[in-house]
C-alpha cells in the first residue's frame, strides 16, 4: 500500500500534465500496466498526516520490472480509431506497444524499414512507405541506402521515441529488412512464408512449417516459427552477417523449389495466384536485398487488429489459428507467457551453409 495524491491529469501516454495536488489517499494496488495506470487498485482512505510533496511513486527491486518503460513523444489525436471494429484508438496502438516493447525492439531497430501507413485507420486509404515524408516525426531517422544516390531518404528507428513516432504517423504494420544498417548487403536472418491458398487446412500450413524447418535444419540454421497475423505462417532463421543477398536468396529459392518438386500437389514455388489452387505458397522472395516481411508483434491493418505473434513449435497446434493473437489479447498472452518464445533467437544464429 502507498499514499498517493490525488490531481486531475491529461493522459498523453508519453506526457501527463498535472495540477497542483491538494489531497492526498491511500491507494492499494497490485502493480502498474504498460500504460502507467494503477493495476487492481482500490481506494484504502484519505491520508491527513502525510502532505502531498511527500508522495512519490515508489521503485524497488520488486516492482521495477511492472514500471512502463518511457518515451517523449507527445501523441496527438490518441483517439483517433485505427481499427473500428475492434475499437483500437491510436492511444491503444501505443499502449500495445509499451507492453512488447522488449520483445519487439531487436527485430525493428536500427534496420531499414517499409511500412504500411494508414492515417485514418484501416477504413480509410492505406499505403506502403519505404522513404522519409513531409512532416514525420524527428525521432525516426532518415538513412542512406548506399547503394541508391539521390534525395529520397530510407527510414529507420534506435529507440522507444522512434517507435512512437511511427504510430504518430499512422503506421500500422512494420516490415523490415532481414538486413541492419550495419549489413547492408549481408542478412541476419531469413524468413520463409508459407501463404495458403484456397481450400487449403490450417494443419497442412503447420506441416508446411514443420517441413521447412527441417530443411533449414539441413543447412545447419535454426528455424523459429510465427504467425503472420493474415492467412499463413512465417518460420524465420537468424544469420551471422557473413553471406550475402544473392547467395542466401539462391539457398531459400532451393528450399521452396525442392518442397514444389517432392510435393507438387501440396506445394508450389510460383506467385501465380492461378497455379494456387488447394496449394501453399513457400514464398522465398522475402530475402532479396530490399525484400521485407512483417515484423515480429507488428499488428495488420486487417479487421480484429490481428498481431504477428513468435510461437514455439509446441506451441503450433490447430487451436492456434494463424489471426489468433490480436492487440486486444495481447495481455492474456504475456501473462502466460513461461518466458520469450524467441528468447534464444541470437544465440541461434550460423552461417548459411549452402
Amino acid at each position: 500500500m502507498a499514499a498517493s495524491a490525488i490531481s486531475f491529469q491529461v493522459m498523453k501516454h508519453c506526457d501527463v500534465a498535472f495540477l497542483r495536488p491538494g489531497l492526498v489517499t491511500e491507494i492499494e494496488c497490485r502493480g502498474w500496466t504498460a500504460g502507467a495506470h494503477l493495476r487492481h487498485a482500490a481506494v484504502r482512505g484519505p491520508r491527513e498526516n502525510k502532505a502531498t510533496r511527500e508522495v512519490v511513486q515508489e521503485t524497488t527491486a520488486e516492482n521495477a520490472k511492472d514500471m512502463p518503460p518511457k518515451c517523449s513523444v507527445a501523441l496527438t489525436h490518441a483517439d483517433r480509431i485505427y481499427w473500428p471494429e475492434a475499437g483500437i484508438t491510436k492511444a491503444k496502438l501505443a499502449d500495445y506497444y509499451l507492453k512488447v516493447w522488449p520483445l519487439v525492439a531487436p527485430f525493428i531497430v536500427h534496420r531499414p524499414l517499409a511500412l504500411l501507413r494508414c492515417p485514418e485507420g484501416i477504413s480509410g486509404a492505406c499505403f506502403f512507405q519505404k522513404h522519409a515524408w513531409r512532416g514525420m516525426s524527428k525521432a525516426i531517422r532518415q538513412v542512406d541506402d548506399p547503394k541508391e544516390r539521390g534525395d529520397e531518404h530510407y527510414v529507420a528507428i534506435d529507440d522507444l521515441d522512434g517507435l512512437f513516432g511511427l504510430v504518430q504517423g499512422g503506421v500500422l504494420e512494420i516490415h523490415p529488412w532481414g538486413s541492419t544498417l550495419d549489413a547492408w548487403e549481408k542478412p541476419d536472418m531469413v524468413n520463409m512464408d508459407l501463404d495458403p491458398g484456397p481450400d487449403v487446412s490450417w494443419e497442412s500450413v503447420i506441416e508446411a512449417a514443420q517441413e521447412v524447418r527441417g530443411r533449414l535444419a539441413d543447412m545447419g540454421l535454426t528455424g523459429f516459427v510465427k504467425t503472420t497475423g493474415g492467412k499463413g505462417l512465417h518460420v524465420v532463421a537468424p544469420l551471422k552477417p557473413k553471406t550475402e543477398w544473392p547467395a542466401v536468396k539462391a539457398a531459400m529459392k532451393a528450399i521452396a523449389d525442392a518442397m514444389a518438386s517432392d510435393s507438387p500437389d501440396r506445394y508450389v514455388a510460383t506467385v501465380s495466384k492461378a497455379k494456387r489452387k488447394g496449394k501453399i505458397l513457400v514464398d522465398y522472395l522475402r530475402n532479396g536485398r530490399g525484400a521485407t516481411a512483417v515484423a515480429p508483434y507488428s499488428p495488420r491493418a486487417r479487421e480484429g487488429a490481428p498481431v504477428s505473434m513468435p510461437l514455439t513449435w509446441e506451441e503450433l497446434t490447430a487451436t492456434i489459428g494463424p489471426a489468433h493473437f490480436t492487440i486486444a489479447n495481447i495481455g492474456s498472452r504475456l501473462a502466460q507467457l513461461a518466458a520469450d518464445p524467441w528468447k534464444d533467437f541470437r544465440a541461434a544464429q550460423a552461417v548459411l551453409s549452402y
